[in-house]
């Protein structure tokens, strides 16, 4: 069985062969819910690409676990970054997608309400939702053993998905219309990649017009068409195997 991770503040002042108090939401699931006992191996990370690898030393109460620390680990940002934009789906399709991606290899995640989303996010919704995209992001980088989180941005409005295409080094639209398949688009070898996924009622004709203008080419994924919450997620390992960082 794999250690398990758990997500703390810092690992700045921690050394191999010192200890890390696990408190709060994770000590309580550490304790009381995975009930780890001395010996256990475990591993934290600050989610920002540092980590410790140890054993349990101590659990006491409900939600205070000690850890001692073998070993620290640090993770690279990754080059080039993907980023992708991805409009609002329905339900739980949005989590699914976060979900996803985030096992996958993401680097940051942009909610968009595109014109023909049947989801919009307004006032406490608006919050809500949000915050479970974020959590299931931590959750997700927990479970797949990431040292680096993905970002779940404040969600962005159609002429700032452009200004974010405009400034990036590769920038596309995931468009069953596209002419090209992103299996063959020339890639940077660094920077920044980002794709624009679409909701199931697709990008608008004026979407599209803005996004070209701001640099983004429309590319198809294959002969089928995916779901706005499974696009992303196929997009990202096609994007990772070629840029060389799966292998």
């Amino acid at each position: 069985m794999t250690a398990p991770v758990f997500l703390v503040e810092s690992l700045a002042h921690v050394r191999a062969g010192g200890t890390v108090t696990v408190d709060g939401p994770e000590g309580r699931h550490a304790v009381s819910v995975r009930r780890l006992r001395v010996g256990e191996e475990v591993v934290l990370t600050d989610g920002q690409g540092a980590g410790a690898y140890g054993t349990v030393a101590a659990a006491e109460g409900k939600d205070r676990l000690t850890v001692a620390v073998a070993e620290l680990r640090t993770e690279e940002a990754p080059d080039p970054t993907i980023t992708v934009v991805q409009a609002l789906p329905k339900g739980d399709r949005g989590e699914l997608a976060v979900e996803t991606m985030t096992e996958t290899g993401v680097d940051a995640i942009v909610p968009w309400p595109a014109a023909r989303c049947v989801t919009q996010w307004k006032g406490e919704r608006a919050a809500k939702a949000l915050g479970k995209w974020r959590a299931t992001a931590r959750e997700a980088g927990k479970q797949s053993r990431r040292l680096i989180f993905p970002e779940v941005a404040d969600p962005l409005s159609t002429k700032q998905v452009a200004a974010l295409l405009a400034d990036a080094d590769f920038a596309a639209v995931l468009h069953e219309e596209g002419s090209a398949p992103l299996a063959t688009a020339e890639l940077p070898v660094t920077g920044r990649i980002v794709l624009v996924v679409g909701p199931e009622g697709g990008v608008s004709p004026e979407e599209l017009v803005l996004f070209a203008e701001a640099g983004a080419r429309p590319y198809r994924l294959g002969r089928t068409v995916l779901r706005t919450s499974t696009a992303g997620t196929a997009a990202t390992a096609l994007l990772l195997g070629r840029t060389g960082r799966w292998s």
